[in-house]
């Protein structure tokens, strides 16, 4: 192993490809190999991780906005003439279920049609990137529904009939929350209570009390925190000082999520936007990790995948192109990194609710 990390480091300057890399999108959001059908349900995640990846790269005028507005609106769970659907409120993953799309509401009753936090927050993000005013969210449906999902020890489920629940779902419910500038849909203390129990003995972060650091884990809870704006209440000075420390020794070329687990494209981004939200990834090698994620790019189809010589995919193409935008790759736009979208789109939704807190006159 110690052969190969180093055979990254040699590299030579390698070349960013970026017209393949915006061509393996617009093919994300068009057709998709077979041994993908199994993600069905969550085909809203891969079309934000295309749309935004085109954003990243400054693309987004090869793709036909106005449809994929229309496409993600369709698959809002809208409350029913009753409003007994309350708690299963917000964004499907995609239409298989059946359901018809009515453009005004009321939304149509069926038995097994429930939002998913994580669709929920990436058909907001979609709608963002896209350029959309948010105008036709039930954003008082969304809260109800976020509401639902939260446990008593602060956790949220995925979807109200129950799921795992753990670190990625607070961190979803708070990128809703921020979005929409709207904390009703979640109680933030007992929220931040999860979050200070889910430190481990080596001062990474995990999905939930006693169990394993991660980097993953460790970039949600920090973020979720940034969003609430209460980084520091929730660890203090000394506990962030901690956090940084273990995500810095993360790094090897590029980064891995485990200590003693293989550098993987992805965590680039996990790791990386940590550091960045505790103002240290400056302390990091950016040209070890330049080389690393680049050798990971397919240099035929584009994309990235989480290790060289491997199939690209989207979610390691996205968090590919992230992990880059962060060392200032030439050509690409920054990224926020605690909403994981682009600075640009983050500007607009700063614009959008501007534009909500203005009195109406």
């Amino acid at each position: 192993m110690a052969e190969e990390e180093n055979s990254f480091d040699d590299f030579e300057q390698i070349d960013f490809l970026r017209d393949r890399h915006i061509r393996f999108f617009q093919r994300c959001l068009q057709v998709l190999p077979e041994r993908y059908s199994s993600l069905e349900t969550s085909r809203l995640t891969i079309v934000f991780f295309a749309l935004s990846g085109l954003d990243v790269l400054d693309a987004l005028d090869v793709i036909d906005k106005p449809s994929l507005i229309e496409w993600i609106y369709s698959l809002q769970v809208l409350p029913t003439e009753d409003q007994s659907n309350l708690s299963r409120c917000g964004f499907r993953g995609s239409s298989q279920i059946g359901v018809p799309y009515q453009t005004k509401g009321p939304g149509s009753p069926h038995p097994y049609d429930s939002a998913h936090v994580a669709m929920t927050y990436t058909g907001l993000a979609s709608l963002i990137i896209l350029g959309d005013d948010l105008s036709r969210v039930n954003k008082q449906a969304c809260m109800a529904g976020l509401r639902a999902l939260q446990l008593e020890d602060g956790s949220f489920y995925a979807v109200p009939e129950g799921s795992e629940n753990d670190m990625r779902f607070i961190y979803c419910a708070a990128c809703i929350c921020h979005m929409l500038d709207d904390w009703s849909g979640m109680d933030i203390k007992k929220a931040i209570d999860y979050i200070r129990r889910s430190m481990s003995y080596d001062n990474g972060i995990g999905q939930g009390a006693g169990l394993e650091s991660h980097g993953g884990s460790t970039f949600c809870a920090v973020a979720a925190l940034c969003l609430m704006g209460r980084l520091e209440e929730g660890f203090g000075q000394r506990g962030l000082d901690r956090i940084r420390r273990w995500c810095i020794l993360r790094q090897q070329n590029g980064f891995h999520g485990r200590p003693n687990k293989p550098v993987d494209t992805c965590y680039s981004f996990w790791v990386g936007a940590t550091l960045e939200l505790l103002d240290v990834f400056k302390y990091t090698n950016f040209e070890k990790n330049r080389n690393y994620i680049l050798s990971t790019q397919d240099r035929l189809v584009g994309g990235f995948a989480k290790w060289p010589d491997s199939h690209p995919d989207p979610l390691h193409a996205y968090f590919g192109i992230c992990g880059l935008s962060l060392i200032g790759e030439a050509s690409l736009r920054r990224v926020h990194p605690a909403l994981n979208i682009s600075q640009r789109a983050f500007e607009h939704l700063q614009q959008l609710q501007r534009a909500w807190r203005e009195p109406c006159t």
